[in-house]
Formats: structure tokens, sequence, C-alpha cells
């Protein structure tokens, strides 16, 4: 190994292949990847800190400089655009929060009042508040940018390196002509552009491709990380191809052939390592026939068994002739060893590597045309003196690594237990293991620590004793910051060793040379800090003399170092050679090193010494295990050296190979190459004209001064060997290769799929197997080998291999046959291995680890487009609603004709309502009666349905023992009303055709006002799908149906010629474009002023048309002709007002005719209830002053309120006055909308009860045809309907499923929470969902008895998850039946009354504002201060566009209702139904367990570790005897024991965490039956828990008898336990899980583990588990004693008082920090080493104090401060409010004037002002930034109330 580079950059390191503990002589020590000098000016900044080598950088701000810099920028177009964007943006603002402002006058104010930061006092500032914020942000940011300026005021801002355009050379061209024609090799110097050549070769194919119709795959392999990114950025550049990138850190182990093949049809280049390639030909993902090009870079490395020779030989050259990809390879050298020792030597070399390629070597003839173009620099050697030997610290460190190396050896079989922590012995055969230093294991301290302790040695020999110190102190660091410290027992063992050596060695680095008498007080203070004092120094220390040491003394820079041994002679002359380059303009250095401990250490070296200030320095190392530096570390330094940044990098042989740095002038070997082609590589790295290839060597040394001959020969001979080519014809077996004929038994070919593992390959897969299986941190599996020694009599020695896998796999051991060597037997077992594996179904055809079905869409929310997947709450589409079948009928199309003759045969339901409750209003009770029609008897379990809600809307079903004909439900009509309407069968009717026509006119009237849809009767359209008619009663009793319908009242209706008239027909506002919503739908935006069927076009718009309440001009209604022509001059004389009649405006009518009439305003549309005729007041009247309105009185009399505001001059102003109220709107009656309702600001409970009155004048007054009761009876129709409609639908699913359930509860699971009902799915969903797991999980546990607990995991995620189930409600159509939106009567269908959806609704422009109510629109109505913007996904059942069949749903409403549907068939039919309803959904598996082919076989356990276990105590904890007690041990036992015939405890968890899921939520579901969905679901999961289940496992002492071999396990449970045991003694006290110690997942997995061991050993009943585990449950969680977790209240609370929330985590050492702010203040911070913990515990800290806070304010402030923090929303606003109306003001008007922030942590800043009446406009005052706009409103209102408190007192 010594003569091997010791960075293994040039390995694609896969992480499932390499293990921690390398090689003995590999030394790995991270010293922090990026190390770089820096200008004084920023080095005083960033202190020299000890601890850099942590792999930390120092943070830098980077700033972007303006080209022309220095000089002011001049305005340009983009600068006009951007002035324009921000304009339009503070218009819109302006718009959004203007209110009825007066922008200009806020823009006269000439300052602005707001709250000094320190002070806290009220101040005035001059200007505007915009002005002042910029000059404060600018002093703030010339602070901040002062210290930086230094910084960057050398530096170039240089925009990214371009490729240049090349152009090709001749001899480019040449060797791109032979590529073309054949195979070839281009041996060209590094910087001629062989990548070029591949390049235009790629392009050449592709054209020639593109002629066929054929796409381009070309594959460019490449042997190192750095060049995957670079290569492909290159062709990216030249050719404008799709080029894909990869390699080991991207995670390809873990693609599949899905995801690969849309690489291969998306991309036409692909740019990997070698490895990547080898796997996916492998595993047969491609097949070398579907490349058609394939590159290799550094082709050099195509020997043994690299990756290169490996794709060449087991594929390229098995592949028929005919079907093989051209070939290009490219090289600096064909030969990568250390020299050729003949020409006929470097012939064989070269012939070989031709033969594995299949290529021909292609080099230049003329190398003067190659010298004008790439540069050769100057090679200089320089030597450097031999360093002397510290031996005693040598010797002091070789003693430690001996005695740590010792210990790891004796620490075999028993005491090696002990050590690691394990509880017991166990059988000598369990314990026979291989614990070699090199084996990566939990508790491989002793191998890592041996590796540190070599890795400080070197360096103490070659760079001497402070750079050792300094590698010594950095492994300390990184152990101390490691997060495992607190548990981890190896590292509390290293952290001792590495003190010892970091003291041993600690010293410092000054420059300076040695003085003439050595008597310096450093070399005393050395001595001593060695341990030794001068009179004691041994052979081989520091003496007086300083000629052994070597190096010259006299240095001024180092020379005193030197003499001291704290750096080498070799590191002095290296600080030597970068001296000279002092001033030497762009000036850019490699060094390479041999180890990447030199690579790490020196740059700090060059930071220590002054004299080398003008050197930047980096560190550029490989991949290299846990030193390894990432990729996007290694480009960024890259990068920084390109462009000055870094002017040196010291880099290992990662840099040798390809990095295309051109910069670079001067390359040092500080560590000769160890080949030929390492010396010709990095000579390369020089691309300057002009360069220095300086080479250092030891003086006298004479293997350095032989490399450096042989290097510069051999580079001769292969160059003429390459041009002439010597005849080795006469040589056998020269260009012998593997002509991929496979040797029986050496690899394994799966027929199916043509993936195949060879010898070579089939350890590496059966170590990524054991990494694929499932484990925790404690248990870190792997194949453990042992070999056996065959001894045959006069024969050659042979050896065997036994395999043994970790205990989860399918079988344990295997038996290898014997081989030749040790190598070959393992290769052979692990072949064996993997055949055997795919056997048994663990290896995918692919021969892959199995990880289930369809595994990649594990947690996978998108997918490549990142459109939603099916299945999850993003995936929204839209669903034709369903309608019962049962409702269709083609007789809905008749009655067109007058045939007496023709009869139809109809079913007549009454609709009957009672009341329950009381309340003031009486037209609650005045509704007149109703029936519907149907064409066919409805279900005989529809009458028989009966809802009955209770106080926590939780319906129960009645059963069927109800013989009257009856179907109720609950409508709720009021506050304190419910009212039970109730479906009652009359029976079958006979309706002639003419009567059926006049029913159907008589409902489009009545249907068309209630749900506000203009149409007629005679052309409106009808669907037979909906076949059912609303009739009226009248009241009286008949033993024929048809005579109880009102026969009159449907004549009256359908005759009166009112119906002429457009104001009285529906949608009247829209008529006269008052875009007021009056009767009938939802509050939706009608009209803006458009008059329908184009009357009155030519009329001027009122100004208020577009505002919402605002009303048309009267002389809409005189235009067209609807009201008779007035005129004061004629009053009719004829018209009698004194007997009792009123004047209307169309007709005269007697009072008392009026009564419990509707009437419909001619001036606005609106419809009003008639309440009485107040003859005491007359249109004379006095005007009266609008609520809340101090103003001015405007009006003197109704009668110049109505002249003034609508230009009406009134005829009959004598008339008395009309008292009416409002006609509603149609109003969704199914869901409690007064329960629970948030009264808006300072509005009291009983608000919604208040009735508003309105006073008309009778002559602006239609009569409306329809009575009141009747429209008021109707209004309740739609919601009766709709709940009818779903029951049928729930019936006729019922009928499908075919078996006997309730119709209802079907009903009850087809019902979303959205929809706002009395009920919903979501309690029978959690019972479903926990049923349908429990079921799957026993089918898969029983069926597969080979998977292991992560494939059954995965399978049971498929066969359940939402993707799954949703695709099965699809196929059973269960879109059309499920109830997901809030009933919304405006989207309601009736028959012959479809919705209508203006287009001016979807454009127009909502208003932020509301306009003063007139005084006849005082309608009861709620205000919504809409004080944001906010985008809101569709929620289930929304619609974006007009469509009433349509609705949108999500994928996992759909599977969220198969759930429910579970749940439902289990509890009214038990687990039978339950199956049957799964069976007939489509899920696939044997629910019965006699038709489940299983067999639990007995469990095998030796007898010795029966005997170690003390099952009378365990099963004594459980209350349980076992029959198997083997079952008990697997339960119990974890998978970091090396297992004897005892599988870990994986399987049994998996069954068990079912089997507890279904029990404790089927209990918690049958218990708590009142219990709300989501505080059930709450419930759950306190109850069901890893955390609860591990502290009841430690509470029954089941902790004692886990069987592992972690000892950081065995510290972590020790914890926990002490947490447990304080928690429990705590009286009354149980966290359920949300305890302050975090448990380990193993307390908690046995828990499960031991329930599933109880399920089979009982004969799988569940019962008996659930016997077993309620004691040990108890007590349960209730909802009295459920905990909330800190963070979720913390949340909620904070949501509920809109404050802005954010936590802030950091790691210091092995803490994690979080920090709470609430509203940007720090209110609560934790330390934990786990962040979830620390955040808990923060969150925790901040609840506690804020109820502190909140509890001293309260005491602090009165009721009647405005200022309280949390009290009501508005107080603040309310008071400023209530002086602005005591004092006659006008409203204060609020102006949002900046908001900024990101979208989690909003700021927004308010201004406020008012005009008072006598100092007029206040100044603005400015409110503090908050997160919410009602609380920045407030924070403004506070300063202003100060400000007038100032002014008025």
């Amino acid at each position: 190994m010594d003569d091997e580079v010791r960075d293994s950059g040039n390995a694609d390191v896969r992480s499932s292949y390499w293990l921690d503990a390398c090689e003995d002589d590999d030394y790995f020590v991270d010293l922090g990847a990026n190390t770089t000098v820096v200008p004084e000016s920023y080095s005083q900044q960033v202190s020299n800190d000890p601890c850099f080598f942590d792999g930390s950088e120092p943070s830098k701000k980077r700033r972007v400089w303006d080209r022309t810099s220095g000089r002011k920028r001049r305005r340009g177009p983009d600068d006009t655009e951007m002035d324009v964007r921000v304009r339009d943006q503070v218009r819109r603002r302006e718009r959004y929060n203007s209110c009825s402002w007066k922008d200009r006058e806020f823009r006269e104010a000439k300052g602005f009042w707001e709250r000094d930061k320190t002070t806290n006092e009220l101040i005035f500032q001059v200007g505007s508040w915009e002005s002042c914020r910029n000059r404060k942000e600018k002093l703030n940011n010339e602070k901040i940018n002062k210290g930086d300026e230094d910084l960057e005021e050398n530096k170039v801002d240089e925009p990214k390196e371009k490729l240049p355009e090349e152009q090709a050379r001749q001899y480019q061209l040449d060797v791109l002509e032979q590529a073309k024609s054949r195979n070839t090799i281009a041996f060209l110097e590094t910087g001629a552009g062989k990548t070029l050549i591949a390049v235009l070769l790629i392009k050449s194919i592709s054209v020639e491709l593109q002629k066929q119709n054929k796409k381009l795959l070309a594959v460019f392999l490449v042997p190192k990380v750095p060049l995957v990114y670079q290569q492909a950025e290159v062709i990216r550049e030249r050719t404008g191809y799709q080029v894909g990138h990869y390699c080991g850190e991207m995670g390809q182990d873990f693609w599949d052939a899905r995801r690969w093949q849309r690489e291969f049809e998306s991309k036409q280049v692909l740019v990997m390592t070698a490895q990547i390639l080898l796997n996916i030909l492998r595993h047969s993902i491609v097949k070398m026939e579907a490349i058609n090009l394939l590159i290799l870079d550094e082709c050099h490395h195509a020997v043994k068994k690299h990756p290169y020779s490996l794709v060449m030989s087991e594929f390229y050259h098995t592949t028929p002739k005919e079907k093989r990809p051209s070939v290009f390879g490219m090289t600096a050298s064909p030969v990568n060893l250390k020299g050729v020792s003949s020409q006929v030597d470097c012939a064989v070399k070269i012939r070989n590597l031709e033969s594995k390629l299949d290529s021909v070597v292609c080099t230049i003839k003329d190398r003067k045309e190659l010298e004008k173009h790439v540069p050769m620099p100057s090679e200089v050697v320089v030597e450097y003196d031999k360093a002397s030997s510290l031996w005693s610290l040598h010797e002091k460190i070789k003693l430690m690594e001996q005695t740590v190396e010792e210990a790891a050896r004796s620490s075999s079989r028993r005491s090696k237990w002990q050590f690691m922590g394990a509880r017991d012995a166990g059988a000598k055969e369990e314990l026979r293991q291989v614990y070699g230093v090199s084996e990566r294991t939990e508790s491989d301290g002793a191998a890592n620590l041996i590796q540190k302790l070599r890795a400080i040695n070197y360096a103490l020999g070659e760079l001497g004793q402070w750079c050792a110190y300094k590698v010594a102190h950095a492994f300390l660091t990184a152990l101390q910051n490691d997060e495992r410290a607190n548990y981890q027992l190896d590292i509390k063992f290293q952290e001792s060793y590495l003190i010892t050596v970091v003291s041993l060695l600690q010293c410092n680095l000054s420059e300076g040379a040695i003085s003439e008498n050595n008597a310096t007080g450093s070399d005393m203070d050395d001595a001593s800090v060695n341990g030794n004092v001068p009179d004691e120094l041994e052979e081989g220390e520091l003496t007086t003399s300083h000629i052994v040491s070597g190096g010259e003394h006299v240095d001024v820079i180092i020379g005193a170092a030197v003499a001291d041994g704290k750096v080498t002679p070799k590191v002095q002359s290296l600080i030597k050679i970068l001296l000279k380059y002092q001033h030497t303009e762009d000036f850019r250095a490699i060094i390479f090193v041999e180890r990447v401990v030199a690579a790490l250490v020196l740059p700090k070296v060059f930071m220590e010494l002054p004299s080398l200030s003008f050197v930047k320095s980096a560190s550029l190392i490989g991949h290299n295990n846990s030193q390894e530096m990432r990729t996007s570390q290694m480009q960024d330094t890259i990068a920084r050296f390109r462009d000055g940044r870094v002017t040196v990098l010291v880099a290992t042989s990662v840099a040798e190979e390809g990095l295309d740095i051109r910069q670079c002038n001067v390359v040092i070997r500080f560590d000769l190459a160890k080949t030929v082609l390492a010396y010709i590589q990095s000579r390369g790295r020089a691309r300057k004209p002009g360069s220095d290839y300086i080479l250092m060597v030891e003086r006298e040394n004479l293997s350095h001064v032989a490399f450096l001959k042989n290097a510069r020969n051999s580079e001769e001979t292969l160059r003429k060997e390459a041009i002439e080519r010597t005849d080795i014809s006469h040589l056998k077996d020269t260009c012998g290769i593997n002509s991929g004929e496979a040797v029986d038994g050496t690899m394994y070919q799966v027929k199916s799929t043509g993936a195949v593992v060879s010898l070579n390959s089939a350890v590496g897969l059966v170590h990524f197997y054991c990494s694929q299986l499932p484990s925790d941190r404690y248990s870190i599996l792997h194949p453990e080998f042992t070999i056996k020694r065959h001894e045959t009599p006069g024969g050659p020695m042979e050896y065997s291999c036994e395999l043994q896998l970790p205990c989860n796999a399918p079988f344990e051991k295997l038996e290898g046959p014997p081989c030749k060597s040790m190598r070959l037997a393992q290769q052979a077992v692990c072949l064996a291995a993997c055949k055997k594996l795919h056997e048994m179904g663990a290896f995918t055809d692919m021969l892959l680890p199995d990880k289930g079905i369809g595994a990649e869409t594990d947690k996978v929310e998108q997918n490549d487009e990142g459109d939603p997947l099916p299945g999850t709450a993003r995936h929204r589409e839209f669903y034709p609603e369903g309608v019962a079948d049962i409702l269709q009928g083609e007789w809905i199309l008749s009655g067109k004709g007058c045939e007496e003759s023709k009869i139809f045969n109809l079913y007549m339901y009454s609709v009957k309502c009672e009341n329950a409750g009381f309340s003031k209003d009486l037209l609650l009770n005045q509704v007149s009666e109703f029936a519907i029609v149907f064409g066919a008897e409805l279900d005989a379990e529809v009458p028989y349905f009966h809802f009955k809600s209770n106080k926590s809307r939780v319906l129960h079903f009645l059963p069927y023992t109800c013989q009257v004909l009856s179907m109720s439900m609950d409508l709720f009509i009021a506050r304190a009303v419910i009212t039970k309407a109730s479906l009652v069968y009359e029976g079958l009717t006979e309706i002639r055709e003419t009567q059926l026509t006049l029913l159907k006119s008589f409902h489009v009237r009545l249907m068309s006002i209630v749900l506000d849809v203009d149409v007629e009767p005679s052309s409106t359209p009808w669907d037979t799908a909906k076949a059912y008619l609303f009739v009226p009663l009248s009241g009286g009793k008949s033993t024929d149906p048809v005579h109880l319908i009102d026969w009159a009242l449907i004549d009256k209706v359908n005759k009166t010629d009112a119906w002429s008239n457009p104001l009285q027909r529906a949608r009247p506002d829209v008529y006269l474009g008052t875009n007021e919503r009056t009767l009938g739908g939802d509050r939706r935006e009608y009209g803006f002023a458009k008059l329908r069927h184009g009357m009155a076009n030519e009329q001027k718009s009122h100004p208020t048309y577009g505002i919402r309440g605002a009303v048309a001009q009267f002389d809409v209604v005189k235009a067209s002709g609807l009201a008779p022509h007035r005129d004061a001059s004629r009053v009719p004389s004829l018209v009698d007002l004194t007997n009792g009649k009123l004047m209307m405006a169309d007709s005269c009518i007697m009072v008392e005719d009026l009564g419990g009439k509707i009437v419909t305003a001619a001036h606005s549309g609106k419809r009003f209830y008639v309440d009485s005729v107040r003859f005491d007041m007359t249109a004379e009247n006095s005007f009266p002053r609008k609520e809340g309105y101090l103003g001015p009185l405007e009006y003197s009399s109704y009668a110049e309120y109505y002249k003034q505001k609508y230009g009406v001059e009134l005829i009959y102003r004598q008339q008395p006055l009309i008292r009416a109220r409002g006609v509603s709107y149609c109003k969704n009656l199914l869901s409690p909308r007064f329960e629970h309702s948030d009264g808006h600001d300072g509005v009291s409970e009983e608000t919604p009860e208040k009735t508003y009155y309105v006073f008309l004048p009778p002559e602006l007054c239609f009569v409306h045809s329809l009575p009141g009761s009747l429209v008021r009876g109707a209004q309740r129709l739609p919601s009766i309907m709709r709940r009818i409609e779903s029951m049928l639908l729930a019936v006729q699913l019922k009928d499908i499923i075919n078996y006997p359930v309730p119709a209802s509860k079907i009903l009850e699971a087809l019902t979303a929470a959205s929809c706002q009902e009395t009920f919903c799915y979501e309690r029978a969903e959690l019972l479903g969902d926990a049923y349908l797991k429990w079921v799957v999980s026993r089918f898969l546990f029983l069926k597969y008895p080979q998977k292991h607990e992560g494939q059954l995991t995965r399978m049971r995620q498929q066969m359940v998850s939402n993707m799954v189930l949703y695709r099965y409600a699809l196929n059973k159509g269960l879109q059309s039946y499920i109830q997901a939106d809030r009933f919304a009567p405006s989207r309601w269908a009736s028959p012959g009354v479809l919705p209508v959806f203006d287009e001016d609704t979807k454009d127009a422009d909502s208003s932020f504002f509301y306009e003063e109510i007139d005084s006849d629109e005082r309608l009861s109505r709620k205000i919504h201060d809409t004080d944001g913007y906010e985008d809101v996904e569709m929620e289930d059942g929304e619609l974006e566009s007009d469509s009433s069949s349509y609705r949108v749903l999500s994928g996992k409403t759909l599977a969220d209702v198969v759930e429910a549907l579970i749940g439902v068939y289990y509890v009214e039919g038990g687990k039978y139904a339950a199956n049957h309803l799964m069976r007939w959904i489509g899920i696939d598996i044997d629910f019965d367990l006699k038709e489940i082919k299983y067999s639990v076989k007995p469990s095998t356990v030796p007898e010795n570790i029966l005997r170690s276990i003390d099952f009378d105590s365990l099963e004594g904890s459980l209350n349980c005897k076992f029959s198997d007690r083997g079952l008990l041990v697997e339960a119990i036992t974890h998978a970091s024991r090396p297992s004897s015939g005892v599988s870990c405890y994986q399987r049994l968890e998996f069954v068990g965490d079912a089997v507890l899921d279904h029990l404790i939520t089927r209990y918690l579901f049958f218990t708590y039956t009142d219990l709300p969905p989501g505080r059930l679901t709450d419930l759950r999961a306190a109850a069901v828990n890893n955390e609860n289940f591990a502290r009841v496992a430690v509470k029954h002492n089941l902790h004692t008898h886990l069987r592992h071999g972690s000892s950081a396990l065995e510290k972590q449970i020790r914890d926990f336990v002490k947490e447990v045991q304080n928690e429990l003694s705590k009286p009354g006290f149980n966290s359920f899980g949300l305890g302050d110690c975090k448990a380990p997942k193993v307390l908690g997995d046995i828990f499960e583990s031991i329930a599933g061991a109880i399920f089979l050993d009982s004969g799988c009943v569940t019962a008996s588990v659930w016997k077993v585990f309620q004691p040990l449950l108890n007590p349960m969680v209730t909802p009295e004693t459920l905990p909330m977790h800190p963070v979720r209240e913390l949340q909620e609370r904070c949501q509920q008082q809109a404050e802005g929330l954010e936590y802030k985590a950091t790691r210091s050492g092995n803490l994690a920090i979080v920090e709470v702010y609430v509203d940007g203040v720090q209110v609560g911070v934790a330390h934990n080493p786990q962040k979830k913990m620390a955040q808990k515990l923060a969150a925790r800290n901040a609840l506690v104090a804020l109820k502190e806070k909140e509890s001293a304010e309260a005491k602090e402030s009165g009721e009647a401060d405005g200022k309280e923090k949390n009290g009501s929303q508005s107080f603040t606003r309310q008071t400023l409010n209530d002086i602005c109306l005591r004092r006659n003001w006008p409203m204060p008007i609020y102006q949002c004037i900046h908001e900024g922030g990101p979208a989690h942590a909003k700021r927004f800043t308010f201004a406020v002002r008012v005009n008072t009446s006598d100092r007029g406009w206040t100044d603005e005052c400015i409110g503090d930034p908050m997160p919410s706009v009602k609380k920045a409103k407030d924070s403004a209102a506070v300063l202003l109330l100060e400000l007038l408190n100032k002014w008025y007192t």
C-alpha cells in the first residue's frame, strides 16, 4: 500500500459499499475542506480559530458591484420599466387599502407621528415616512458595509468564465477523422484539446443518426466525480444538447428502471462515473447495444478490476460486433504504471489497452504543431534536507497505537460484548464474530482511533510537530462536536486518548531565525510541554546542535521552527519556493501532496506566517470516506481558484486528471508522483505559457532520482511507440483479453431481464443488500465472512468461506465451495448468496434489493412535472354530480298538451315541519305546506330514515321500529329554533296531463323566485334525471292525495298578469342594474350597471354604479313603462285614500289585503315582507338619522330623500308608510349556522335575533303575486330535497354493495366535513383506516414469511395508500355518490330551474370597502372585514366556473370515503361486513385466516439462550404464558444482537403495530361515541405512538429484558428510564408521550413486537392481545387527560391572535438550540441534543412566558384601557370610532404604507388619520410593523388616540 496514492478521489465512492475504517495505511483527517488566507482586513473579522479543522468555513459577505464601479449608473429603459412596475404595485395596494381615501390629502401631510423605539414616546417626524425609512436603512447599510469595503476594493468582479469558441486545430481534425471510421484512443498531451475532439465526434454521430430518424445516446465516462460536472458543462455549452450528469452522491443506487428510462429518453449525452454505468449494465437497466457512442476519459484506467475494464470485458466484448457502440478513449499516457522497462514492454502494454478497448492508439507525429498550441512548463528540481526524527514523540504515539490495537484484538467474545454493553454473553457460537479493525461497526472506536494516531504520526514525521498538533486538535474538536458524544461510549474512549496526544504535541508556530547561542526560552517551554527537561534529552530529540534537523536555521522566515522540529525542512523548502513568486503577476499555483492530511494542514501553515500573506490557499481533496469533500465544495474551491480568490491550491491526486484550470502557472510536486502518468498529468496542470513545474526531491535520496530518470525515459518511449509501433507478433499471449465467455460458476444471469452478477460484483452486491435491510443507528448491518482452510495431502491449499447475513435476511448462513484463494472463496460464496436471494424473492429480476411493490412512489406528493399525484389532497379534479336513478322519469317531459284522458300515476309525499325552540319572530311559524310528487315510490328504507342531532352534532340512527312512513331532518332556521322536517308518504295519485301542465308551471314560477333564476315555464328545459315537482297543499284532509293540492292557488299564480313585469320576476336587481342580492341564491356579484334586455341603454349611469349596495335611478323604471306616468299637478281625484285603500305603484289595494304579502320596491328591485301599515307615518315625516352617522342632516323628510336620492317625486305624500322587512335569500338550512358563531366586533350574542325594518312609500311598491308564507315555506324545500337526493344515492350504493347496512350510515360515510352538516365520515374513516391497515398487515405477514419488515411495510403502503384507494373509488364510481361541498341553493338545480352564473361575476373587481347603507337597505346582514389578499386553493366542492352539475373533489377525499365505508360496515356488521366491502371495492387479499396458506413454525432457539432469559419475570410482567417461548425471544431481540438462529423483532413489530393500532382505535371509537372526529383523532394519536408505548414498556420493566448489543442504546435507555421514573413519581401525571425526554424507538418497538408475538402464540386471535395489553395500557388516555403538544398549542394560539410565529434552530457542538420568536420577539429558548425535543421544550417555555406576560399586562391595564394586547381585535379601533361618533367626525381613515417580509413572516405597517371638525386633518400616525393587517391598524390607532389625548386634554 505504501506506493499507492492515498486519496481515493478517482473513485466514485458509493455510500452503500465503503467502510468508514479503511486500510491500516490510510490516514484520513477532517481538517476543513476550504482553508483560505484572506487579506488582513478580513482576517481581523475572522479569528484564527484553532478549531478550524472542524470542516467549517468562515462566513463571507459577497457584494455584487456594478462594472462601472465608482460611477453613477445612468437610468436606462430597465429602470423605467421597473419604476412602472413599482408604481403599479403601489396603485394596487392603494386600491386595496384605500377605502374612500383621499390620497391627495395624505400626500399633503408635512410629517407623521411614530413611537420612538428607545423612549417609547410619541414623536413627530418631518417629511414622508418612506423617505425617513429609506434614510435610516441607508445609514444602517453604510455602517454594515464599512467593514466590507476594504475587502472588496481590490476585488475584480469578473464574469463567469465562458468557454472560448475554439477552432479545431489540424491535428484534432486528423484524430477526429480516424475516430469517425474506427474505434480510437487519442494519446495527446494534457491541454491538447482531447475533449473538443470528443465533442465534435458526438456532433458527427448525432447528425448521422438524425438522417436515419434515430436519437443519439452517447455515454461519456470519467474516472473522478469533479470531472462529471466539468465535462457535462463543456458538452452542454459546445453542443446545446440535452446532457445529464450522474455521480454516486446523487443517489443513483436507489433509482429504478423507470427513472433511468426517463433519463435515457430525455437526454442525448450522459456523463457519469464508470461505476454507475457498470451497475446499470449489470442490473440490465440499459443494454450495451442501446448506446451509440462510448467515450472513456482518462482511458488508461482500463486495467485489472477498474470499472472501465469491467464495462468492456463484461458487456462490450460480450455484445455482438454489429451492435457494439463506437468507442473513443482519451489519455495523456496509455500506460498507468511506474514506467516501462523497454520498447517491447511498452508495446505490449499499449496493445493490451487497445485490445481491452477494441481501439487503436492515435497520436501526433509532428510535435512542432502541438508545441505551438500546448505550452510546456519549465521543469525545476528543488532539493530539501532530510528531516530529523522526533523519536520520543513518535514512540509515545506508537505506544498508544499498540495499546489500543491490543485492546481491540483482545476484546473478543465475552469481553467484546461486555465492552459494548450487552446484558448477557449467550452461547459461544453466537459470540464467535470477526472483529477486524477495518470493519465498520457501531463501536469501532479502537479502529478509528488507530487510524487517527497513524495520521498524526505521519504528519509528525513528514510535516513537523506543529502540523501534527493541528491534526490532533482537529480530531479532538470533531469528536467533541459530534452530536453522539453524549451517549456513544467509543467517542469518549477516543476522546481520552486524543486529549493526551494534543497536550503532548501542543506548540506554537512563529516566524524568525534561530539565535546564535540558541538559548531561547521557547526551547525550554517546548521541552517542558513535551514532559522533558533539557538535561534528560533522549536520543533523536532536538539538541543545541541544529545540524541534525537539516534545513536552513538562519532562514528568517521559519529557521527557528525548523530547528525545533515544529516544521520539517521539506515544508521550509516549500515556503521558500512560494516566496519566490511573491511579486509574480496573477500568481496561481497547485501543490500536489500524497496524503489528505497534508492537503488540509499545509494551508494552515501558510496562514500562520505573515510573510506568506500574499498567498490565499485552499485544499482540494477527493471523496475520501468521512473526510470527503462534497462535490459542491470542490466546485466552489475550483471556481475561487479560477477567479483569483484562491491563489494556491493544495491538492491530492484528485486534481491530477482532467481538471481544466487555465490560469495555473506553477505546479509544485510536494510529494513526488508514484507513476509516470501522474508525473505527466500533474505537469499538464501548468497551462499558462511560461509556467514552472517544480519537483521537490529529498537530498541524496536515490529512489527519488531513479524515479525522475525513469519517468522521463518512459515518456519518450511511449511517444515513440505510439508513432512507430514495434512488431511484437513473435510474442505469444501478449494481447490476451477476457473474451466475455463466462466460465461456469463465475456468473449468474436472470434470463427474463438479462441482469447479471459475476464474481467481480457479487461481494459488493451482498454488501449493498445488507445496507438496504431495515436497521437503525444502533445496528449497522453487514455481512460477515469466516475463512476455513482445507489442506489436501500433496495438493495445494484450498479455502472455503462461510457467509453470515444479518438476522433479518431470508437466510443467515451459507457455505461456499473450496477455492484456490481466500479472495476467490469470498467471491464464490457471495455469488451463491446472490443466486439464493434472487430465488427467495429478496432480489428483483433486475438483481436489485426488493423494496416492495412500486417503492419509488413512497412519500412522493408530486410527479416530475410538479403536478400533485392522484390520491393526495392537492390533486383535484372535476366530477359530475350524481343523481339517484329512482328520480329519473320521462313523465316530467309531458304536460305540453291538453289531453284530459292521459293519466300519470305519481307518488306524493307531504313535507311536515315542526319547530323546536322559541323565537320572537312570528314569521317562522307562518309558512305554507308543500308536497313533493315523484314518478316512482321511494326505496323502502327511505321512509324509516331518521336523523336526530344532539349537542355534539353526532348522528344516531334509529332502528327499523318506526312504522310511520316519515323521514325527518333538522333544519337550522334560526339561532334558537330547529325545525324538524319530515317526509310523509300520502299515497299514489292520478294526475291528468292538464293538471301536470299547471303543476309544472307553478313549480317553475315558485322556484324561479326562490332560487332567483329568471325562467319561463313554457321555454325552460326539463331533465329526465330529476323528475319531481313541488306542489302547495290546501291544508284539508282527503283520502285522495290529489285533493290535498291547493289548485286554487296554483291557478291564481299561473294566471296572474304580474309575471309580465320584469320587476315581479326573478332577479329584478339585475334588470335595474343595482347589483344587490334580494331573493334566492348566495351573495353573488351581478350586473354592474348592465340593464337586462337592453332597456334604457342610453341612460346615464348613476355615479355609484359598480358598488355593492348601489341603486339605480328611478328613470329606468319610468323609461321601461313599468310604473304609470306620474305628475304632481294631475293627482287622480277619483282615488279615495280615506277608505282604507293604498295607492301602490301599479294598482290600488285595501290595507287589510296587504297583510302577509310581498312587495317589490320599484326603485331598487328589492323585495320585502309587509309587516304593517304605519298610519302614524307619512312621507312628510322627518327622515331618521342613519345609525352611527352623526354628520349634518341630509334630508328633511322621506319625500326629500327619495327626490334627491332617486329622482322620484312622490305624489301621494299623505299616504301611510309600509313597515316591511327584507326577504332573505334562500339559505342552506342543513348546516348549524348559529352554533359557536363568532360575533363581529362589538356585536352581542343577541344581534342575529334583531329584525331590521324599513319604511316604504306604497306608491313605490309592486304587490307580488306569491304570498309571503308560500315563499317562506318554499325556501326550505331546496335543503330538504338536497337531503333526500343524497339519501337516495346512499340507498342506491347500498343496493350495489349488496350487504344489509343502514343507508343512513352509508350516507354518513359519503359526507365530507366540508359539507358542514351535523355528521361526516371522519370518525368512521379513522376506524376504517386502522382496520384496513390491520387486515392487510396480517395477510402480508402470514403470506410472506421470508419478507423482511421493510418489504412488508412498502407492500402494505402500496395496498392501502391513498393513491390505490383513490383508484378503487374511481373504478366503483364513488365520486358520483360523495357529498363533499357545503350545500348552496344558488348552485342547486331544481327540475326546470337550472342555476345561472353571470359572466360578469368572474371579471368583477371586488370592492374592499363598505358604502353607507340607505335607509331602505337596513337589512340584517353580516359585514366581513376583508383586510387582506388571500390566495386560497379550491376546497372540495368549490367551483371556479359556471357549472352546477360538476364539482371539485380531491383525490384524498375519495380515498377517505373508501376508508369510511370500511369503518361503517365494520361498525354495523363486524369484520364480515367490512371484509365484504373491501372485496367489493377491489382489495384483493385473503381475509379468512383459513384461506391464507400459512404456517407458524415453532421457533428453534438454542437452550443456552433460553436459559439466559428470565421468562418468569417477563411473563409475569405481561401476565401471559407463552406456548412458544421462541416467539417471545424473537420479540425482545434487537438487530444489533448477532444472531444464532434467532431473528430480530422487526417482523413481529410490523404485525404488532397494526394490531395495537386497530384494537386501541376500536376501543376509543366505541367508548367515546359522542366525541367529535378531531378530538377522537387526537385521542388516538396520544394513545398510539411510540413515545407512549416506550413509557408503558418502562413502567412494566419490559426494557430490562431487551437483548441488544449496543453501548449507545444501553446509555440512552438508562437515561430515559430515569426520566420516566421522575414522571411516574408525580401523582396523577401521565404525559402520553409528551415528556421532556425522547424515548429510544427500540422500547416502543418491542412493546409492539410483543403484541405481535402474543397474536401468533394465541393462534392469531386479536382478543388475546387486547386481554393482555388493555391492563398494560391503563390508565388509557381520556378526553379529560388528553395533553396537547406544546408546538401545536403555541401555533394555534398565535393563529388565533394573529401573531407571527417563527422558530430558529442552530447547533452548538452536540446540542441543538431552538429559539421561539413571536412577532419578532424572542419568547422561548431550549437546548437538547435532539432538534425535535429542543423545539418542543422551547415551545413549552414560550407558552409559559406568554401566559406570564398576559397575566402581568392584565393586572397593569384597566378595563377602559384601549391598548390591551390581546383583547378584542378591534378594541383600540372601536375606541377611536366611538370618539369620532361622539364628536360628529367622519370615521378615521387607514392606509397600508408598507408590506414586506417573506410569505411566512409578513409584516404590515399602517397609517391612520382623522378629519377633526375644529383642527382639520391630523397628521399621519404610523404604527409598528405587525404580522396581520388588523394588528397593524390597532397599532396605528393607539398612536392616534395618544395624539388626540394630547390635543384635547
